[in-house]
């Protein structure tokens, strides 16, 4: 491992928690080191009170910062002296714990100190780092883990057991690293946990990571163990329908829609097909901290009903023993690991999913790194029962508040690239749905940068490129529920009699050719959504009043609205509702340029405002205003609802 530290970027950075925060960035850089709001950071300081007196202050991270992009507020300043004085206290409940802690904060709107945050305030040095590094993990996590742990470091770290973080941890180290540690030790080593490193100042302490670490890496370099050989015996076949039944499986036995990513790499592949994958697999992650997200153990091939019943079993035996009662999480997988898929990560939103693939991505090379040393093993399922139902993290689920509406589901957006399809796409993110953005405009691929959105460049009138995109979408996000249907061209107006043929065929190839083409690809993709099926039209103020020198958008708008009813009549036994909205006179898209607004409003002798609001209302309708309505057509208020064709015009005499 390579120290990342500059000088010209640190200068950037001020003050002794400004070099925190720095220093603190740069292991949240490194993938190997944390993950997703792991590890955590600390830094003492004396300062002033609102009296003048000095005082000790501990500023330790934030329980839910993430390393990586930590600010100044994200550290929460404490009472040093007052913290250190609850690690000699003989017991104290890790509730408590978080109580003493948080009404000891000396800011108000501090976030919640870390679970951690006893071990950083007994330790005598300024400055405190502490990771989940995979290296360590696997030395840990080998048979004679302490004894290859206390040969490579010798007095430069304590070693500790594993012990649940919180007070009992905190407790422990306060007693032990002062019979431990030596005037050689730079940090501690937590079995089957992670590693401490400390210093003077943020650079030393942050550079004694970095070389804890690498010392862990070479020795599992001088062991052959670094780079394990892993390949798969028979390629992967990832088929979109096996993927969305699966998800509706899983679903179904979470009791809510689950996003679901398939990643179907040769690592995970050839670790899905490995001869031990059984014994390798199910005795549970890398490091407790991440049950939050990931479950103990993930599923083996594709038999959701017995992975509950095992996870029901594992409860009841170890709630059994639990001195208070505890209540079930639901019984569904946060992944699997599967023969011919590999991988697949499951979560109640996209950036969960992601986040569990990333865990198991980096928990496979500890598992292997550990099995080539002699044989990997992880912490007892007791110690992952109290992890995965400790009350403090329970808490953390219960303050999540209420998902959105859409949480867990997925949407596929037609035309997304801009107007209403671009809009319909903020809607559906803001109710807490994955996005898959399709248009033929490549700048698509580049508008959102999240996890919740995938945008792909398509050409809807090709059959295959509707395939491609449907499968790319379905190994992102695990299926389709809902479809929105944007996507379409206004031909050049003019006369009938001077109607074009090639306008004609245009017309009718995109905005009812390629709609039928991706109407029938998403069919049985719509059949295994968990909620039901369900298809927003954006369809056209002409199809009821169609518009002189109009003549083939509005046949081909008609010639939509019929085939959607058509649609409607078919698919309601499939659980599939397909309602219509009738936009009129939306000018912030692209078929309203300046000089085309300019020109109608001239045409009927109006102010461009004028022209705006020409509507029995006065008022202008916007992209926005339609995308609302879309979302809200697949959202509960129209669950009874299917072959609705709603205008969104601010009322048309020609239409009423």
């Amino acid at each position: 491992m390579k120290s990342l530290w500059s000088d010209a970027e640190a200068a950037r950075f001020a003050g002794p928690l400004g070099l925190r925060v720095y220093t603190s960035r740069l292991l949240g850089r490194e993938k190997s080191l944390v993950l997703h709001g792991g590890g955590n950071t600390s830094v003492k300081l004396r300062e002033k009170n609102v009296f003048g007196e000095d005082l000790d202050v501990l500023y330790v991270k934030g329980s839910g910062s993430d390393l990586e992009t930590i600010e100044p507020e994200g550290f929460s300043p404490l009472a040093l002296d007052y913290v250190r004085r609850l690690a000699t206290l003989p017991k104290l409940g890790d509730a408590q714990m978080v109580n003493e802690l948080n009404t000891h904060k000396l800011r108000a709107d501090a976030p919640a100190p870390s679970v951690e945050t006893l071990l950083h305030a007994l330790l005598p040095h300024p400055y405190v780092d502490h990771t989940h590094a995979g290296a360590v993990l696997s030395l840990s996590n080998a048979p004679d883990g302490e004894t290859r742990v206390r040969e490579i470091y010798g007095d430069k770290v304590v070693v500790i057991p594993y012990i649940m973080a919180g007070f009992d941890l905190g407790a422990y180290c306060a007693r032990e690293f002062p019979r431990q540690a030596t005037k050689n030790t730079l940090g501690i080593v937590l079995l089957s946990h992670g590693i401490v490193s400390f210093g003077a100042n943020a650079r030393e302490s942050y550079e004694r990571m970095v070389q804890l670490v690498s010392m862990a890496e070479e020795y599992l370099k001088a062991h052959r163990a670094w780079e394990p050989a892993a390949r798969a015996s028979t390629p992967g076949n990832a088929n979109r329908l096996e993927i969305a039944s699966l998800r509706k499986s899983i679903s179904e036995q979470a009791g809510m829609p689950m996003v679901l990513k398939v990643n179907g790499s040769p690592k995970f592949l050839a670790f899905a097909q490995h001869p031990q994958v059984q014994r390798l697999a199910q005795q549970g992650p890398a490091t407790p901290d991440h049950l939050l997200y990931t479950k103990p153990f993930p599923m083996l091939g594709r038999d959701v009903a017995s992975f509950a019943k095992s996870y029901r079993a594992y409860f009841e035996r170890q709630a059994a023993r639990s001195k208070e009662q505890k209540t079930m999480l639901d019984a569904a997988p946060r992944m699997v690991l599967d023969r011919e898929l590999g991988f697949a990560a499951v979560g109640r939103t996209a950036r969960d999913a992601a986040i569990v693939e990333q865990l198991y991505d980096h928990t496979i090379d500890v598992i292997l790194r550990a099995e080539a040393l002699g044989g990997w093993r992880a912490v007892s399922e007791p110690h992952l029962f109290d992890i995965e139902y400790w009350d403090l993290e329970q808490a953390k689920l219960r303050r999540a508040g209420s998902p959105g509406m859409f949480t867990g589901e997925v949407v596929v957006i037609t035309g997304a690239a801009s107007g209403i399809g671009k809009a319909c796409a903020e809607s559906f993110l803001k109710r807490g749905a994955a996005v898959v953005a399709l248009d033929r405009n490549p700048a698509v691929e580049r508008m959102w940068n999240r996890t919740d959105v995938i945008g792909l460049t398509c050409d809807l009138t090709h059959a295959g490129a509707i395939q491609k995109s449907l499968d790319a979408a379905v190994m992102r996000f695990g299926g389709v529920d809902m479809l929105v249907l944007n996507a379409g061209i206004f031909p050049p107006s003019s006369p009938l009699q001077d109607v074009a043929a090639e306008s004609w065929r245009s017309a009718m190839a995109v905005n009812v050719e390629a709609n039928l083409l991706l109407l029938q690809a998403c069919h049985a993709l719509l059949k295994l959504a968990p909620r039901g099926g369900r298809i927003a039209v954006i369809g056209s103020k002409n199809v009821p009043a169609p518009g002189p020198g109009a003549a083939a958008y509005s046949a081909s708008k008609a010639a939509l609205n019929q085939l959607v009813r058509v649609a409607a009549l078919e698919w309601g036994k499939d659980g599939i509702r397909i309602n219509s909205l009738h936009p009129d006179a939306v000018y912030d898209t692209a078929l309203w340029t300046d000089e085309v607004l300019a020109a109608r409003a001239k045409a009927y002798n109006m102010t461009i405002e004028q022209y705006k609001k020409k509507n029995l209302l006065k008022t202008e309708v916007s992209s926005k205003d339609v995308a609302e309505l879309a979302a809200e057509m697949c959202g509960p208020l129209f669950a009874k609802t299917t072959a609705a064709q709603v205008p969104v015009d601010g009322g048309n005499e020609r239409v009423v």
